[in-house]
Parts: structure tokens; sequence; C-alpha cells
């Protein structure tokens, strides 16, 4: 039995049916009315792929809004704070080896960093700011190298600041030292200060800064959910030294007690010698200015007189010796013409 064919063109619209097709609605019974009620409740299934908000559970109650911190912002439920801390890393062009290396030590210690590559400019660091905007970082460590030889490390919130300046000296990379501890990668670590750092205005914004750089945001997609390692930053001779340790629980221990757990060094090593702590990102007024630092450039300067000192006193020490020989003349030797007579006599006698 052939089919009915059906006639091409577009459907008819809902408001061309006839009026057999339009049903009337039923009368309800008055009983019915909270089943109806009840049945406009029901929230409808959500659609695949789409946002739900009948997922979401109930709205949340009017609160103050929550001002976002430094490293990260407060969403909307409640008062919770949610760090979304995230580190740039770059570095100046020129850069050694030595220094490079060290650069990769401390990207591996930060599972929340961003590496950049080099930057061109030494004058006008204002960019970085820029780079760190495009890369939604609010924190930069910019490694800066001068004469090849001289390591700065500057710290930085970006974009309004604070910032500090540091002069990296002592610097022992992970290669050079080959220590035998080792802690799981991306770990988040528990950070150690001295309590010099409670002591001064300045030396407590340097420890909130090295904390919100250094600690690994909580539920980071890149970090481990636990703690395996030490990060310690003592104060000595008006320096931070930074050390790396391993926190070592015996196999036979199932939980870590103070105790029994030790410390093994993992690596790298290096100093930070404040120099200028600065209002602004990379620049603006100083804050704080460290009394007792001596550039790189003065001390070997300091060398160089040293050296050249020591030779001129040599040679004022000659010309002292000459003059007091000429002041000094030795007297004559009364044997001094002795043999030299009786040579001649013979060389008379022999002709």
């Amino acid at each position: 039995m052939a089919k009915r064919k059906q006639p091409e063109g577009p459907a008819p619209d809902a408001t061309l049916r006839t009026k057999k097709q339009i049903k009337k609605p039923k009368k309800s019974a008055p009983g019915d009315a909270t089943a109806a009620a009840a049945a406009a409740v029901v929230v409808k299934q959500p659609v695949r792929g789409a946002f739900s908000t009948a997922l979401a559970g109930p709205k949340p109650k009017e609160t103050e809004p929550v001002a976002a911190g430094p490293g990260g912002n407060a969403n909307g439920s409640g008062n919770t704070f949610k760090n979304k801390e995230k580190v740039l890393v770059l570095s100046t062009r020129g850069v050694t080896f030595r220094y490079r290396h060290l650069m990769e030590d401390v990207l591996s210690l930060l599972p929340h960093s961003k590496k950049e590559s080099k930057l061109d400019t030494k004058s006008d660091r204002g960019v970085i700011n820029e780079v760190a905007d495009l890369k939604n970082c609010t924190t930069v460590l910019f490694f800066e190298v001068r004469k090849r030889q001289d390591l700065y490390l500057w710290l930085s919130k970006a974009p309004e600041g604070p910032s500090v300046k540091f002069h990296v000296a002592n610097v022992h990379t992970m290669a050079e030292v080959k220590l035998s501890g080792n802690h799981l990668k991306g770990s988040r670590p528990v950070l150690s200060f001295d309590a010099s750092f409670d002591a001064q205005p300045h030396m407590q914004l340097l420890k909130e800064l090295l904390t919100q750089t250094f600690a690994t945001p909580k539920r980071h997609h890149k970090a481990k959910p636990f703690f395996d390692h030490v990060i310690s930053f003592t104060v000595a001779d008006e320096r931070i030294w930074v050390r790396n340790y391993q926190l070592v629980v015996p196999p036979d221990k199932k939980k870590a007690d103070p105790e029994n757990a030790s410390l093994v060094e993992v690596g790298p090593r290096f100093c930070l010698n404040p120099i200028k702590v600065f209002s602004g990102s990379f620049g603006g007024p100083t804050l704080y200015d460290n009394p007792s630092y001596t550039s790189p450039n003065a001390v070997r300067a300091a060398i160089k007189r040293k050296a050249a000192g020591k030779y001129g006193s040599k040679v004022a020490a000659k010309d002292r010796r000459e003059q007091h020989r000429a002041n000094n003349p030795a007297p004559r030797d009364p044997l001094e013409g002795l043999f030299k007579g009786q040579d001649e006599d013979d060389e008379e006698g022999g002709e």
C-alpha cells in the first residue's frame, strides 16, 4: 500500500490550527489546586552542556562584599577566599648558565609559576607589568644580570606594588651541590621564617612578599595536596639565607611526628641581600634603603685599589732606600787598595 505523499513546504504554524484541534481546558476540581501548585514548583531538567542554576543549590544570603586580597579574589559564596596566586619568572639577556640553572631550580619549586622569554631591555622595567597582566600573574620574579657576573632579583607585586630589589650571592644550584635530599615535584612547601622577620616593619613586608611568592595555592591543578619539604628563610649578617629541605618520615611510622621526622637538604642555596624597597612595581617612592649595602662595583674597586697600593708601597720603599744610600754613604775600606797595588807590582816585574 502506497504511503500518502506529504506536501512540500514549511510546517504549519501552531496558530493556524483548526477549531477542532484546539481543545478546551477541562475544569479542575477544587482539590486539584494544590497539585497544580506543586507541579509548578518542579524544576525542569537542565540541558546537557549548559549551565544549570538548579545544581548550584539555594541562592546564598546577601552579605557585604569582600575585598579581593593581593593574591586572589573573593567569590560569591559568602566570605570564602580563593587563592589565585601566579608567579611570572623571567630574566634579562646575557644571563650566565649558572644563574639560568638557579632560575630553573626556583621554577621547579613553584608549580604555580609561569616562565617568560628573556627581556630585551634593562631600562624600561614597566614592560614587565604588561607581560604579567597578559599572563594573569600577580607576582613577578625578575632575574637581572649586570656585567655577566652580578645577579639582582626583583620581587614585585604587579601592577601596583610594592617591590623589593635583592642582590643575590652565594649561589649553589642543585647540580653543583648534589645533595641526598629529594622531594616530590609540585608538592606544597612549609615556609619557615626566622624570628627576626617580625622585628622591623620592612622585614615584615619582606616576609609577606616571600610568603605570597613561595606558598603554593591550595587545590592548584599542578600542585600535590600534601607537604613534604620545608623552605627556610633565615636572617644572618643582615642578609636572608634561603635553604630547601626534604621532610623525611621513617617508613615504619604512619603519621608524621616532629620527634621522629628529620630534614635533609635538597637545594638550591642562595643568599638575598635587600637593597631597596619601593612602594610601586619596579619603581616609585622608596620605602626602605639598606644603609649597610655595598655594591659589587665598589667591592671590586676596593680590591683594585688594594692591589695598586701594594705595588705603590714597593715603589715607595725602593725610592726611600736609594735616598737613604745617597744621604748615608758607606765609609771607605782601608784594605780596599791592598791587593790592587800588589797586582800592579807583579805586572811591572814580569815585563
